[in-house]
């Protein structure tokens, strides 16, 4: 038994449909794994300027201490003994 030239057409539109809700669901996906991504990608950039920051005012304080240090020795070194 045919089909008729309607029922042809709503399965063609119904197929059509299917067709577009994947298409919708895969660029969806692909959105969410590129923001991930990203996310990831700026979590790490933070983490690692954090850790650079914090290692860079380690390395000042610890400049400062020796330059004080040093102006401590050259005091004590200058005063006259008594």
């Amino acid at each position: 038994m045919a089909k008729s030239p309607s029922s042809r057409a709503e399965e063609q539109f119904a197929a059509t449909q299917k067709k577009a809700k994947q298409f919708v669901k895969e660029k969806e996906k692909a959105w969410q794994d590129l923001n991930d991504r990203v996310a990831k990608q700026k979590a790490l950039r933070l983490a690692k300027e954090a850790a650079d920051k914090e290692a860079a005012d380690k390395a000042e304080a610890e400049k400062a201490a020796a330059a004080a240090a040093k102006a401590a020795a050259k005091k004590n070194k200058a005063a006259p003994a008594a």
